[in-house]
């Protein structure tokens, strides 16, 4: 994909660029953070953009993604952290959401060689960091299959269905048994970093809305809101492991971090009275009932 810099989209965005530069600008020779290199700045900062990217400035991304066949799964981005939503979208442009199911099965097996003996190396542990043989586990592949000896039937549920009059049974027969419509299920397999998809076999992509990684970005970019708790972050985390600088500024440097932190948090909260009486009278609404 080429790339794009927002930052000259409008004036919201910083670069981490020019933060970093701003930054050393304006430090003088007796400052406590004088004597940090600028590896080591850009290091702070990258992971401040980070930290804030979970909780203060998340920047959500769209991403349409195909679905396997083979095994009904979805690759996770790689700058993925958190998921929001995963659904398609109909003619109409909106998502349709799945819903979570902590039920779906993503089980694995032991591989096994020709004679049926579990194979003993996995190379990804052999070929690791830490080639230490506690570590070595055995090679496993994907098994959804259902367990031998079920059979796979929930059983005959029509009884605790309420039968209605009219149109045979077959019309609002399941009113009142509560909402929870979704075109699929969905569930989350981090130890394969994937999506597990349960849905109609004729859907062949999905959308997910997802809290992107800012870090890993070619240029990465701090809102204006939070533009000065990033600089009180690295110039508290400069001073946070440095000897020579007295306690009492590292309080006071931590006290300002948090402070600046606390004022971006509220800047970005674009939570309003209007929303939130939206959302209260979303729940009248009245129904026919059969």
């Amino acid at each position: 994909m080429a790339y794009q810099d927002v930052s000259k989209s409008g004036m919201n965005y910083v670069t981490l660029s020019q933060l970093i530069g701003d930054f050393k600008i304006t430090m003088d020779s007796d400052d406590y953070a004088a004597n940090a290199s600028d590896v080591a700045i850009r290091n702070v900062a990258l992971r401040g953009i980070r930290e804030f990217g979970f909780d203060v400035t998340s920047r959500i991304k769209s991403l349409k993604l195909s679905i396997d066949s083979s095994n009904n799964t979805v690759a996770l981005p790689d700058d993925y952290v958190d998921l929001i939503k995963v659904g398609v979208v109909d003619g109409d442009g909106t998502i349709r959401t799945l819903g979570e199911n902590k039920h779906l099965n993503y089980s694995r097996k032991y591989e096994v060689d020709v004679d049926g003996v579990a194979t003993e190396e996995t190379t990804d542990s052999k070929d690791g960091p830490l080639n230490i043989g506690a570590n070595e586990i055995l090679d496993r592949q994907d098994d959804k299959t259902a367990t031998s000896g079920s059979d796979g039937d929930s059983g005959n549920l029509d009884y605790y269905v309420f039968e209605n009059y009219l149109y045979q049974g077959g019309l609002g027969r399941l009113y009142g048994v509560g909402g929870g419509a979704r075109v699929g299920d969905y569930r989350i397999n981090l130890d394969q970093n994937r999506i597990e998809i349960d849905t109609s076999s004729s859907t062949s992509e999905v959308v997910i809305e997802y809290i992107a990684d800012e870090a890993r970005s070619t240029n990465p970019v701090i809102h204006v809101y939070a533009e000065e708790a990033l600089r009180a972050y690295i110039y508290y985390k400069v001073c946070e492991r440095k000897s020579t600088v007295p306690a009492n500024e590292k309080a006071r440097a931590r006290s300002e971090y948090y402070n600046e932190r606390r004022k971006a948090n509220t800047r970005l909260s674009n939570f309003s009275k209007t929303e939130a009486l939206r959302t209260i009278r979303k729940n009248f609404k009245l129904a026919p009932k059969y």
